[in-house]
Order: C-alpha cells, then structure tokens, then sequence
C-alpha cells in the first residue's frame, strides 16, 4: 500500500519506519525542515534503541522517504495516518490545533478516495469532527473514512511493540475502511480489535489512565509499609501474584513522567470534567505522583538538615530508561527542589543530557562519567534506573563520596546486597539501611 504519515514524532517515525520494513512505501511528512534533513541522513531527532538501523534500512531500499511537502504527501496515499503533537494545556486539556491543521491540509491535498486513520491521542469525539473537517473541506467526488487506530508503544521499546503488541485497536463505522485497516495489520498477527469511534478514543485514555492508578496505588501502599514496618517488596510480589492484579507496574518508586500518563490522565480528568463528572478517583491519582516526584528530596532533608552548600549527586534524568525523554520527569521536579535547597548539583545520564540542558541550562553540572557524578558528593539520588546505574558495583559509593548517602527512588539494589557496604540506603517502601544495620522504615 501507499502510507503517508503525518508527523515524524516518536509515534509518527516508529509508524512509518515499521510500516515500510514491512514492505509498504511510506511518506513520512512533517512541517520541520531541519528534522526532515536529519531523518534524510538516516539520524533520529530522538533516541529509541533499534530505530536507526531500521530507519538507514527502509531509507536505502526506497520503502520510505521524507518530506515537507504536504501536496506531494497526502495527493497518492491509500491511507494516511495523523500522528501530530496533542500537547497539554495550562488547564490539563488536549491543544487539538495541529490535529485540525492537518486534517484541513489533507483535504485540501487529496486526489483520491482515501482512509484518514487518527493514531494521536485525541479526546473522545475528536475524530467526529475530523469526519466534519473532511465532509466541508475535501472535493465532493472524493471518499474519506475516518478511522481511530490508538498506538500503544512505549517509549524505550516502541519497536518491539509496534511488532510484538498486546492488540489493535480499530474504531471504524464503515466496514470496508475496517477490513482495509485488518489487512494491512493482519502479518503482524497481534489481535485486532474493531469497536466504534468513540470507544477506540476512550480505550487509549482508559488505559493509561489504569496504569497510572496500579503505579500510584502501589506508592501509597509502598508509603504506608514504611510507616507500618512492612516491606514493600514482600507486599507487591504477593499481590502481583493475584492473576486478577497481576504483576507488571507495581514497582514503587517517585512516580510516572514522560509524554503519555501525565498528559492523558489529566487530559480525561478535564473530559469528565466538562460533561460534569469529576472523576475523583483519577484526581487522586495524580496527586499522589506530584508528591511522589518531591519524596526524595524531603527524605534528604530529614537525613542532612539543611542541603544548601551541599553536593548532590543526581543519577538519571529520563524519565525512564532506554529513552532521552524528560517530560514530566521526577528528576526536574527534583533539580528544581534542590536547587530552590540551596544545593550543588551534578547530574548523569548516558543520553538525556541535550535535552535537560535546554530546559534547565547551566544551573547545574552534567557528566556521562557515574563516578564523576559521585566524587566528593554529600549525598545521591537515582531517578532513573538506568542499567548502567543498577549495575554498578556498591563499593564505588562508598569510594568516591564525602558521604556515603544514597535515596534510591527506583529501588535499584536488593535490601540484602546493599547490607554488605558502608552505605546510608534510602529506598522507597522499604527499611531504611544505615551501613550495613537495618533501622526503622521511617525516616522520623
């Protein structure tokens, strides 16, 4: 088929990089010239393990190519996907204006009966007046079918999901749009589900708006097993282990980021809210990340006093790993808390650096060195777990640190293994260990 994809994004690249290794012939377009000459040269304008070799891949056997070009984009395409930015407003709501500058420019672009199939993640009943857009705008003799296709690729494994998926969602209301859709995913052979319109845009939301609930859910358990004397470890294991519950995102820690949970969970806070339904149990749920993103820094206060003048050791500044993405990242909150403390701060991170630095500049230290970040520091913090920070042999704390102080936010080391160092271990959940003696879970 010919696929045109709108937008060159983390969801529109992976899309259009994966649907031309499949053998389709893929336009990707997008309005940024400099990125579009970067993905020419077989570059990603972001990080995400095994894109690369795909992207130099498609690009030397003509399955893809890139451009500015809308007309040229959009005029051939049997289908065309939109996958633009739907970033957050200031109230939490969806900014749906790329979304719309899109559509109008497809309709004004096409020269055939076409399928428009919406991959963003929009608000219930965004796609209705897409349908609107393309019923007023495209040439009367032309056919447009709308479809919401929802993507569910994680950032860090997006291309072992786009291959290797849990299900396809395809909300349709014509069935030959949605047998053409079925067709084009049935290689894959990952389930396809087809449900209407509105339910596809609601089963994007609903489900990351669940995980969100299972991560914040499991913090506050792990909160109050510090306040208790359980352990946080022992009790998600034993829930995990509840087929009802399940074990995949009960890993305590200082909370969710990045570009999906944090914008969609208040996006259909703001949903429920319009159509007046306050949705109190998701309200709380971002609550409880926003203080999860601060617990580490009040924790070191507790253990040092006042932390101006000292130096702190920042490990990790993507919101998680195998990705240079630090929207919504605990680590922001914390720079921000720390330098507000009066703190010395040098962060590491194997690949988030470029992009930490445009948002907070040279307020504090960078290093791609672990153990530069730790020399002669008075205290550490992980906020990512980065391999390269789970691997790291315990003695190096105790090694290259004023004080051997570490607030483990992604509980990276076994409560046993870490009893072996000299080390002050803060961890979430779980006993606090002052080198190598198990204390109370609490910090006061």
């Amino acid at each position: 088929m010919k696929i045109t994809v709108a937008g060159a994004g983390n969801v529109g690249l992976i899309t259009a990089v994966c649907l031309a290794d499949a053998g389709h012939h893929v336009t990707c377009v997008d309005t940024q010239k400099e990125k579009i000459l970067l993905l020419e040269k077989g570059h990603s304008p972001f990080f995400e393990p095994g894109l690369e070799p795909l992207l130099e891949k498609t690009l030397s056997n003509g399955h893809l190519r890139f451009t500015t070009d809308q007309k040229l984009a959009y005029s051939d395409a049997d289908i065309i996907f939109i996958a633009v930015g739907t970033p957050a407003k200031k109230d939490g709501s969806v900014d749906l204006s790329y979304i719309y500058a899109v559509s109008y420019s497809i309709a004004d672009s096409i020269e055939k009966d076409v399928i428009v199939c919406t991959k963003s993640t929009v608000p219930v009943g965004t796609n209705d007046k897409i349908k609107q857009i393309f019923h007023y705008r495209k040439p009367r003799h032309l056919k447009v079918e709308v479809v919401s296709n929802p993507e569910f690729l994680r950032e860090g494994s997006a291309i072992m999901d786009f291959y290797l998926g849990d299900r396809i969602i395809l909300g349709v209301d014509n069935p030959e749009a949605a047998s053409i859709m079925e067709q084009l995913y049935l290689p894959l052979k990952i389930p396809i589900i087809v449900t209407d319109i509105r339910s596809a845009e609601m089963i994007k939301y609903a489900s990351n708006a669940f995980l969100a609930t299972k991560i914040s859910f499991i913090n506050e358990i792990a909160n109050l097993c510090e306040k208790v004397g359980a352990n946080i470890d022992e009790v998600a294991f034993g829930i995990g282990k509840d087929k009802r519950i399940g074990e995949s995102f009960l890993q305590a820690g200082i909370g969710y980021g990045g570009s999906c949970f944090p914008k969609d969970t208040k996006a259909l806070v703001q949903l429920a809210g319009n159509i007046k339904h306050p949705f109190e149990l998701l309200e709380s749920v971002i609550k409880v990340n926003q203080h999860q993103h601060s617990l580490l820094v009040a924790k070191a206060k507790e253990l040092l006093g006042s932390l101006k003048g000292k130096r702190a050791a920042l490990l990790g500044l993507a919101f998680k790993p195998e990705t240079d993405d630090i929207r919504e990242a605990a680590s922001i909150t914390i720079i921000k808390e720390l330098l507000e403390e009066g703190a010395i701060v040098t962060a590491y991170d194997p690949i988030a650096i470029p992009n930490t630095h445009k948002l907070i500049g040279n307020a504090i230290d960078y290093t791609t060195d672990i153990r530069q970040a730790l020399k002669d520091a008075d205290f550490a913090i992980i906020a990512t777990e980065w391999g390269q920070i789970k691997h790291l042999p315990l003695d190096t704390f105790a090694a290259y640190m004023k004080e051997p102080i570490v607030l483990d936010g992604r509980n990276c080391y076994s409560m046993k293994e870490i009893q072996r160092y000299p080390i002050t271990y803060v961890s979430i959940g779980r006993p606090v260990v002052s080198k190598g003696r198990v204390s109370s879970m609490s910090l006061k």
